[in-house]
């Protein structure tokens, strides 16, 4: 692997991305930060309004420090995480890396914090001096709401704090996830009228989900945007006025310009990677994957033909073959799902796991080891070289790029969504940064 690739030592990491050091590791994920600045760039380019960089779940398995000082360096002026646990560490992050705290109209250089699931408490609880929700509101976040006994809750850890909680209403219009239903919103905006009026909340954003922004000519988005609109209608009939209206992901910022309203949400896309690559993949969009899963081989043998692999006995080997042994498994977020399917490069080889995915490792076909005659064949490859998982095929750095298999790849032999196949890559693979990210004020995390 290339030793140019190196984690950095200073800089604010989140905790899921601190691991041993990397000549402990037996493999990595490369993330390519001037992608993930390049990808900011172009989807606020197309977008046209302010953008919040999508960092929930260590920034989709990316890191959640560096991928967050990337976004603000490529113009991210809102960041968003989906657990209050992730955004009191994000804050941390953010503090530690000098960069303030809003006192305005957010910007890359004083960005706000947007965290959306928050922790079910009783006012009573909400307002003791150890809260999560004070210290969310110390800590100068934005907090979404939904329902009554979330606002009773964030109401009295405003008063217990001394300072107005910044809200999000967020209003389900059609998703039926989270969400002020239709038939509870006007109750809410009442009494978030109330609490503002109280000087306990300050209501600055109306937002909610597309559940198929992916899917342009099906019409749900459509259908979203009309109750939204109601919704709109009746906060506004209780006296709010959320100047913040966002409703895109990276879906709907894509593909519905009617849904880009005053802010978009930067999520998969900022990765590289297409809400559905079926409609266009991410080359096509302009994307460049961000995340490089590698490791070396740490293995390599002869098996004769008939000898079965791994647990099970599931695959066989057809004729006299060379495999190798790839040190990655289902705890470091490989699925099993892949099991005689995940696509593996190794040099100019396209290959792919045979036999069950087992725990720590993996098995990879290299090719026969006798020719046509029965005469023996010379091993491929050798042990150290790289096996590359998923990653981006023109800047794969093996000599034949289509021997870098994709995210969009794996999520098709496993029955998954790109998503999930970079988000579930595990803490113990350590991730490692390389590419200028931007030319912004802060130096490279």
């Amino acid at each position: 692997m290339d030793s140019s690739a190196t984690t950095p030592s200073t800089a604010p990491r989140s905790a899921a991305v601190r691991s041993a050091p990397s000549a402990a590791a037996t493999s990595r994920a490369v993330i390519d930060l001037e992608a993930v600045a390049h990808n900011g760039r172009r989807l606020a380019q197309v977008a046209g309004v302010p953008w919040m960089a999508v960092v929930k779940a260590d920034a989709y398995g990316h890191g959640l420090g560096p991928i967050a000082l990337t976004a603000l360096s490529a113009g991210a002026s809102w960041l968003g995480v989906a657990q209050l646990a992730e955004a009191l560490t994000l804050r941390s992050l953010l503090d530690e890396a000098g960069v303030s705290r809003p006192a305005g109209e957010p910007s890359a250089q004083a960005p706000r914090v947007l965290t959306w699931l928050l922790p079910v408490m009783e006012p009573a609880r909400a307002a003791a001096e150890d809260s999560p929700l004070r210290a969310a509101l110390a800590a100068d976040l934005d907090l979404s709401v939904s329902t009554l006994p979330q606002l009773e809750a964030l109401s009295a850890a405003a008063r217990a704090q001394g300072r107005a909680a910044r809200l999000h209403l967020k209003v389900d219009t059609g998703m039926s996830r989270g969400g002020a239903a239709p038939e509870e919103l006007p109750a809410l905006a009442v009494a978030l009228r109330r609490a503002v009026d109280e000087g306990t909340v300050d209501v600055v954003g109306l937002w909610s989900h597309l559940s198929r922004a992916d899917e342009p000519a099906s019409g749900s988005t459509e259908e979203h945007l009309e109750r939204y609109r109601q919704a709109e209608h009746v906060v506004r009939a209780a006296g709010l006025n959320p100047p913040i209206r966002h409703l895109a992901a990276t879906g709907g910022l894509l593909w519905h310009p009617q849904a880009r309203m005053d802010l978009v949400r930067a999520g998969i896309g900022l990765y590289g990677l297409s809400p559905d690559p079926s409609v266009a993949t991410g080359a096509e969009l302009g994307l460049r994957p961000a995340m490089r899963l590698e490791s070396p081989l740490v293995q390599v043998k002869r098996i004769e033909a008939g000898q079965a692999v791994s647990y099970g006995g599931t695959w066989s080997a057809p004729t006299d073959r060379w495999v190798g042994l790839v040190p990655l498994g289902y705890s470091d977020g490989i699925p099993r799902a892949a099991s005689s399917a995940g696509p593996v490069g190794v040099g100019g080889i396209m290959t792919s796991i045979v036999g069950r995915v087992c725990m720590d490792q993996v098995v990879v076909d290299l090719g026969p080891a006798v020719d046509e005659t029965g005469a023996p064949l010379p091993a491929p490859a050798r042990v150290g070289d790289a096996a590359v998982l998923w990653g981006a095929p023109e800047h794969g750095g093996v000599s034949d790029p289509e021997a870098v298999p994709t995210a969009d790849e794996w999520a098709q032999v496993c029955g998954t969504i790109n998503y999930e196949i970079v988000t579930r890559l595990g803490a113990r693979v350590p991730r490692c940064y390389v590419g200028d990210h931007g030319t912004g004020d802060y130096s490279r995390p």
